[in-house]
């Protein structure tokens, strides 16, 4: 019995630890069961954000494009007749009047010739005076006089055309403008038609663009036109200058041209900008602001705060998930074509975070107020 009894009394200790641990463990799981139980049916845990209101307001119309930017008057400046260059009067980028003289090729042949001819000219013109004084004294003919007449005037056409020939031999400016980057130097041989630098007008440019058949009822000459030059966002506005009378067959597309001054040489000929002509009507637009809208391949959505009646103020709130169709979009904002009504709240800010029935905590301390004419400070 003794030594029963000593085999006995530990397996029996044994037997209620065992016991006690398994009890607690079982109520350790049982309890962590209960918990995720309980957090299943109370949900997710509520995001924070910041909302917005949608609003009603009134953008004016405009008819957006791309364009590209050409000069007023622009050309590829090159000489008319062969020969070397003797001087150079311009620099690359300098700025030249109207007739300015930027090039003169060697006309030494020419001026020799032409000091020939003067001479040749001025005997010609005293012969036919003698000969005319002599005819209406009967001493001449006058086929002898009609002959010396002749010969006077050989020679003074002769005269203009090698004046016209030394001329060709000067390359001037046609119209006032700033010059590109010259191409020729002094002692160079020149064939006729060599490019010497190209030559573009100041002060006003012209934006070349596109806009579809459909919307040419709603152009005309003089409209209003606002240009944005991509990449930097500095604006330029003009007018409507010219609109093709013919339709693109290809693209169904009426080509039309605006003017723009460039007062402050910000645009330059080839550069590409957004075109935007602003109709004259203003068109009711429910806009939310951009950061609102979550962009996927199967559409654009936004969650929309949906208030339990009767909860607190800071009580957790429901979204909906709604799609929509965008319309324009114009600095932080951008207009709902359909999806959402007036004085509906939105999630502005975090509805990345969000699915259709999350819980959301507001908080609108934070944040940057969105614009429509944003202007944002270098740093």
């Amino acid at each position: 019995m003794r030594r029963l009894s000593r085999i006995l009394v530990p397996v029996l200790v044994l037997l209620v630890l065992v016991g006690g641990l398994v009890a607690v463990k079982f109520k350790q799981i049982s309890l962590l069961i209960h918990t995720g139980e309980e957090m299943e049916k109370a949900g997710a845990p509520p995001e924070t954000v910041s909302t917005a209101v949608v609003k009603l307001e009134k953008w004016e119309g405009t008819l957006t494009a791309v364009g590209s930017v050409t000069a007023a008057k622009g050309v590829a400046l090159s000489n008319d007749a062969a020969g070397v260059v003797t001087r150079l009067h311009f620099d690359s980028g300098a700025t030249v009047k109207s007739g300015q003289v930027l090039v003169e090729l060697d006309a030494n042949v020419e001026r020799a010739q032409l000091a020939s001819a003067t001479s040749r000219l001025e005997l010609a013109t005293a012969t036919a005076k003698r000969s005319k004084v002599l005819a209406d004294k009967g001493a001449l003919t006058a086929a002898e006089l009609e002959k010396d007449e002749s010969a006077q005037k050989t020679a003074a056409t002769e005269i203009d055309t090698l004046r016209a020939q030394i001329a060709r031999k000067v390359v001037r400016a046609p119209f006032a403008g700033k010059l590109g980057i010259r191409n020729v130097n002094v002692g160079q041989y020149l064939q006729p038609g060599t490019t010497l630098t190209v030559l573009e007008s100041v002060g006003g440019l012209h934006v070349d663009f596109a806009l579809p058949q459909q919307r040419l009822p709603d152009l005309k000459v003089g409209m209003p036109v606002r240009a944005v030059i991509a990449g930097s966002g500095q604006t330029a506005e003009g007018t409507i200058s010219a609109i093709d009378p013919s339709v693109d067959a290809a693209t169904r597309n009426v080509k039309l041209q605006a003017t723009l001054p460039n007062l402050k040489e910000e645009l330059r000929p080839g550069m590409f900008v957004n075109v935007s002509v602003v109709l004259p009507e203003r068109a009711p637009q429910l806009i939310v602001p951009a950061t609102a809208i979550v962009r996927a391949a199967y559409g654009n959505s936004l969650f929309v705060v949906e208030a339990e009646p009767g909860a607190a103020a800071d009580a957790p709130q429901k979204v909906r998930q709604q799609f929509v169709r965008l319309g324009e979009g114009r600095g932080d904002f951008v207009a709902i074509e359909e999806g959402v009504k007036e004085n509906e709240t939105v999630v502005r800010a975090g509805a990345f975070k969000l699915r259709n029935g999350s819980k959301i905590l507001v908080n609108n301390t934070v944040g940057i107020d969105p614009q429509q004419n944003p202007k944002v400070e270098n740093r």
